[in-house]
């Protein structure tokens, strides 16, 4: 699959000046549209439309500096309909206008062209298996917040502190079904995975129960599920184990994710530094 990344990725250099459909994309490194976003930015860092953009201006402000082109011409070929729209992207990458950056000779940033290759680290095995569920139920309380990839989410940990005791006993309480317990869930991702994009946050059960009136619930399809296993410093053990499945495992097996919530069971010690976690992933097998 990382050779057909890097097919994509040479798509994208060559067609900076043009428009980039995902689509196509996707079709180069054979797969689908939602698991290329997935799996980029996982491996990237950062968002595919992000990077695309950081990008172009990169090989724009290489242009603004050797003064060949007008900064009309540029913003054009670019993909910008005005010079102020332009200016106003052109600030935001390199800290400076395109006039000034001409007129001064300013140092401008640089997004590097990327590439993917395999880094083998470390001899331990990730534990997983695949599990085929019926249609069921998420029961209870959720909120949009922020993607956070390191360290604890201030809004995810203020939502939870919110939800009171008798409530989360009664949430508990219509668990049902693996993953049993309180779970931890996130469905409806804003376009990519870079950091601080928006999605649904769920505490809640699953269930085959109906939802109390004053809970929120959601009905899941009947679906594959990858549910992979880890144990060690919370919460880095749980956020490196989400890091892991795609830049590891996707590319490693023949799956590949595809729309759903993403389901983490974590159990933390009293102490609260250590936990035993459970992910659910939902996927779809790929040919081969």
């Amino acid at each position: 699959m990382l050779e057909r990344l890097n097919q994509a990725m040479e798509h994208i250099e060559r067609h900076l000046d043009q428009r980039i459909e995902v689509v196509e994309l996707a079709r180069i490194a054979v797969t689908s549209e939602y698991h290329f976003r997935r799996v980029f930015s996982a491996l990237a860092g950062v968002g595919l439309s992000e990077y695309i953009r950081r990008r172009r201006l990169t090989v724009a402000g290489a242009e603004v500096l050797a003064g060949e082109r007008t900064l009309l011409d540029i913003a054009v070929r670019y993909g910008y309909g005005s010079t102020e729209a332009f200016a106003r992207a052109f600030h935001a990458v390199h800290g400076v206008g395109p006039g000034e950056a001409r007129r001064t000779g300013a140092a401008l940033r640089s997004q590097p062209r990327m590439s993917f290759r395999l880094v083998v680290e470390g001899s331990s095995s990730m534990r997983y298996k695949i599990v085929r569920k019926e249609e069921f139920r998420l029961v209870g309380r959720k909120a949009r917040v922020p993607l956070v990839h390191e360290g604890m989410n201030p809004a995810i940990v203020a939502f939870i502190k919110g939800i009171d005791p008798e409530t989360v006993r009664r949430i508990e309480a219509l668990s049902d079904q693996e993953p049993r317990g309180v779970v931890n869930v996130s469905d409806n991702l804003a376009g990519s995975r870079e950091e601080g994009t928006e999605l649904d946050y769920w505490h809640g059960v699953v269930t085959g129960a109906d939802a109390p009136q004053d809970m929120d619930a959601l009905t899941v399809p009947a679906g594959t599920w990858a549910v992979f296993e880890t144990s060690g410093a919370f919460p880095q053990a749980v956020q490196h184990l989400w890091r892991d499945v795609f830049t590891q495992w996707f590319p490693s097996n023949p799956y590949r994710s595809r729309p759903g919530p993403e389901i983490s069971r974590t159990r933390i010690s009293p102490d609260g530094t250590e936990a035993d976690a459970e992910l659910w992933i939902p996927v779809e097998h790929v040919p081969g």
